[in-house]
């Protein structure tokens, strides 16, 4: 047996004919492709092609558990123009076409992530093998980075399992499963890691495969295999891309472009157009604040709550409170985690209703096969409830879930203090209160924490870590810590009403139901919002976040900060008029008939006393609404509220969606100018008010031709 080095590459021949082609990047956890790869992987080639004693190579990671994390994407950032990016999915499309060619058999060896470029590399190649392991997934997320597959995972892969199912992952950005790929004819065999060489060396004595394309019922065939199927099929692709889109993301329309010239099979002109507009892509400034989202978050994960200071260890949490929120915090705490939690709740059906919630979400993975029953029990098992404090002496932090109450809460701070050791962290998941107010009456209050989540936990990518001036660093360094663990992206904020989501937040809410009161009509109001990128609007947002749980915010916002948190009187009105919202549907929106929540409930303009009338464009509505939003983002950096204009681009686009082609409040500003956003800002102030005032830090910005970034 002899062995090659080359860089990242490691060439073992075996006895038998059958190589092995390690890739391991050296110095980091992931393997990526670089550019500067081609020339080396073009010499190995070289090197198995003269060989006539390999008959076969498998390809494979030497880093356990993870095959190819994709393309190196910092790459990109270098390209000056749209060539300059054709030319690189040029370069990786003739290498991945030279696998493919070659005589001898290739095989993938797939045991981790095979994502974006490492999942066309794998397709290159003339059979594909995968792990069973939970860590192995295969996918083509570019479209998340405003992209489209460019080193021909366009061409191979509808090739390989039809234009419908291809057409989903590649829009989608979906990774699948292990046994999902068999499924779909990605792979041709799921095994053991521990024989997953082994299988792999037997794909690669074979003969290279003779394919027959993917497997079609009959209307797959009708709708993949003729002009008229196939027109129909594009059709209402694009109908549903470009209501999903708004028109806002040019990468999925071009995505189809790609699909629909090369109809279901590789070819030169589909490979030709593929990197063609994978370049054009690269230039868009979609594209670009999207990389940048993707750099950012990148970024955090390797930070620490307090630099130079460590977090602890948590080996078990309690969740205190049973409901929505309690659930959710309680299956990311087990499932996400792996932590042991125990719930308390006053009422046992509390308790019940919190473990419903995590068996609800991983019988579904069951059923979709997505889990094995007994991976479910093992997950559930680390689930327990109490009614008392019974349990609780060796728990490392209590994350409380109650109603939204002072007393309440304070009450909790002081019975974990009684009941658990000095160290145990208590993090409260409000809202609203501010954290110094709950931490008042604590002997301990350096262990007071806030952690705040957004709803459905089980799904919402942010978490806030509030800290008070009393706050310890390792209390704040190990929350973080514990966050990420939950697979949430914490970021740090300072203790103040509304925390940085909410304040926000609020006011953008509270201008809505302002223009709405001036007449304009509820789905003209959140249609306008939808345009701008946002992912639902706001007045079907109060019905699904809760009327009253809405109404309680900009009260405490105006006690703290000023009259520009006044919310408008149609709260009250609704409230009145038990209308809560999708929770007891009544609300905004009709939560009756075929469509629930999808129409307006028309009784709400006579009770808030609107007459309806639609003067403003959605361009104007829109304005209006971002603007305050983006003012209020600039007041907390300037406060000190956020630690850095990334943080508030991060938090705003996963805590509340803000469009993320935008690249968040402050990337936004930037774009537009601050000199523009405070002449609109001056503009609005001028008709509406002092609620309009644009903060003095853009002011002075304006003045000085600064920007955030």
């Amino acid at each position: 047996m002899t062995e090659t080095n080359q860089s990242a590459f490691t060439l073992i021949k075996g006895d038998d004919g059958i190589a092995t082609l390690l890739m391991d990047v050296p110095g980091e956890s992931m393997n990526t492709l670089k550019a500067e790869f081609g020339d080396e992987i073009s010499a190995m080639l070289d090197d198995i092609e003269a060989d006539k004693s390999i008959k076969g190579v498998v390809l494979a990671s030497g880093k356990k558990g993870s095959f190819v994390a994709g393309a190196d994407i910092t790459m990109l950032a270098a390209c000056k123009t749209a060539e300059e990016a054709e030319v690189l999915s040029k370069g990786g499309q003739a290498v991945f076409d030279r696998i493919q060619n070659m005589r001898t058999t290739f095989v993938a060896a797939i045991d981790g992530p095979a994502l974006g470029g490492g999942l066309e590399l794998a397709l290159a190649c003339h059979y594909r093998v995968c792990s069973e392991s939970s860590k192995t997934v295969v996918g083509l997320p570019e479209v998340q980075l405003g992209l489209l597959p460019g080193s021909g995972g366009t061409q191979r892969l509808p090739e390989l399992i039809g234009i419908q199912q291809a057409m989903q992952l590649i829009l989608t950005g979906k990774q699948v499963r292990a046994k999902q790929a068999k499924k779909l004819g990605i792979v041709d065999d799921v095994v053991p890691p521990s024989i997953l060489l082994d299988v792999a060396k037997e794909f690669a004595a074979k003969s290279k495969p003779h394919r027959s394309g993917p497997k079609l019922n009959l209307l797959g065939k009708v709708l993949e295999q003729t002009s008229f199927g196939r027109n129909f099929l594009f059709k209402q692709a694009r109908k549903q891309t470009n209501a999903k889109t708004r028109g806002n993301y040019p990468a999925p329309n071009m995505i189809l472009d790609v699909l629909e010239a090369s109809e279901g099979k590789a070819c030169k002109r589909g490979y030709q157009l593929e990197a063609e507009l994978f370049g054009k892509l690269v230039m868009t400034p979609e594209s670009e604040q999207l990389r940048h989202i993707f750099f950012a978050t990148t970024e955090m994960k390797k930070e620490t709550g307090v630099e130079g200071v460590d977090p602890a260890k948590i080996n078990k949490v309690g969740v205190l409170g049973g409901g929505l929120m309690g659930g959710g915090i309680a299956f990311v705490s087990a499932v996400k985690a792996g932590t042991p939690a125990r719930i308390k709740d006053v009422r046992p059906e509390g308790i019940a209703n919190a473990m419903k919630y995590s068996y609800d979400l991983l019988n579904k993975k069951v059923k979709r096969r997505h889990m094995k029953k007994s991976e479910m029990q093992k997950q559930l098992a680390l689930l327990t409830g109490t009614l008392d404090y019974s349990g609780y002496k060796d728990v490392d932090m209590v994350i409380e879930a109650v109603f939204e109450d002072l007393d309440l809460k304070q009450k909790m701070v002081a019975d974990i203090e009684e009941n658990c050791n000095e160290s145990t962290i208590f993090a409260t998941n409000t809202s609203s209160i501010p954290i110094h107010k709950i931490a008042a009456k604590a002997a301990r209050p350096e262990n007071v924490i806030g952690l705040h989540y957004f709803s459905p936990v089980d799904k919402m990518p942010l978490a806030e870590v509030i800290v008070h001036e009393k706050t310890s660093d390792e209390t704040i360094s190990t929350t973080v810590e514990y966050a990420r663990r939950q697979g949430k992206t914490p970021i740090v904020v300072q203790d103040g009403a509304g925390f940085y989501v909410n304040r926000i937040l609020a006011p953008y809410m509270n201008e809505a139901a302002n223009i709405l009161l001036s007449g304009e009509p509820v789905k003209h109001v959140d249609a306008a919002l939808l345009d701008f990128g946002f992912p639902v609007g706001p007045m079907k947002l109060l019905d699904e976040v809760g009327i009253d749980v809405g109404s309680k915010i900009s009260p405490i916002l105006q006690a703290d900060l000023g009259d520009r948190f006044k919310a408008p009187d149609a709260f009250d009105k609704l409230l009145a008029d038990d209308r809560k919202g999708k929770k007891n549907k009544r609300g905004i929106y009709l939560y009756s008939g075929k469509k629930p929540g999808k129409e307006v409930d028309e009784s709400v303009y006579e009770l808030l006393g609107i007459k309806v009338n639609k003067t403003l464009s959605r361009e104007q509505i829109a304005e209006r609404c971002a603007l305050l939003m983006l003012n209020e983002a600039a007041m907390c950096l300037d406060e000190g509220l956020i630690r850095s204009a990334r943080d508030g681009d991060i938090g705003a686009i996963f805590g509340i969606g803000f469009p993320p082609f935008l690249g968040g409040p402050f990337h936004y500003m930037d774009t537009l100018g601050i000199k523009h956003v405070v002449a609109r800002l001056e503009h609005y102030q001028g008709q509406f008010g002092d609620r309009f005032a644009p903060a003095e830090s853009l002011k002075r910005m304006a003045e000085e031709g600064k920007t955030f970034y």
